[in-house]
């Protein structure tokens, strides 16, 4: 019988922080991990993303990754449990080599699966995850002085690619859980496979 773990995943370096809590089988693939982290911060996996734990990176092998003497383990094939075991233990999870975020992803509690829980489910957050490509941490908060000074040179430049509005403090947990809905515990199939 698998347990539930209750992850808290930060964006590092995120000021005020951008957080996400949520609840996940143990026995999902590092692959759905990365799934569910997605969904968490409204991104779009447009990019590459690795997983870091005891200095083993885990991710969707390259070839060209043995050229440069990186060894990576195949997410796809690694359960979370085998990760991570005990309340307090922590994984980083970095996603868009380019704007280099990392989150710090950290178990908070495990419990037996009472509810059989057959999807994630986020059972908090604070603030709105930063947009695909807006440049890192750094970029972020650029982005935020840019669409709230309406005197700024770039002002109406962003906002037209935002899309006309962003709301820094907006998380809507409930669209989250919808699309989480999605993403059922496939892991024993795909690590079978």
């Amino acid at each position: 019988m698998s347990t539930i773990y209750q992850i808290k995943a930060t964006i590092k370096g995120s000021k005020p922080p951008i957080w996400r809590r949520f609840l996940v089988s143990d026995n999902v693939s590092l692959h759905t991990l990365h799934e569910i982290l997605q969904v968490l911060f409204q991104w779009e996996d447009y990019h590459l993303h690795r997983f870091e734990h005891n200095k083993k990176e885990y991710g969707i092998p390259d070839p060209e990754d043995i050229d440069f003497g990186i060894v990576v383990i195949d997410e796809r094939k690694i359960l979370l449990s085998e990760v991570l075991k005990k309340e307090g233990e922590r994984l980083d999870y970095w996603y868009d080599f380019g704007d280099n975020w990392h989150q710090d992803v950290v178990i908070e509690k495990i419990t037996p699966n009472h509810a059989s829980l057959n999807h994630p489910i986020c059972i908090a957050g604070k603030r709105a995850a930063p947009p695909e490509d807006v440049g890192g941490v750094f970029g972020y908060e650029y982005f935020l002085e840019t669409i709230n000074d309406p005197e700024h040179m770039e002002h109406e430049e962003k906002l037209e690619w935002i899309g006309g509005e962003f709301d820094p403090e907006a998380f809507d947990i409930d669209a989250v859980n919808e699309e989480l809905e999605q993403i059922k515990f496939e892991a024993k199939e795909k690590v079978q496979s």
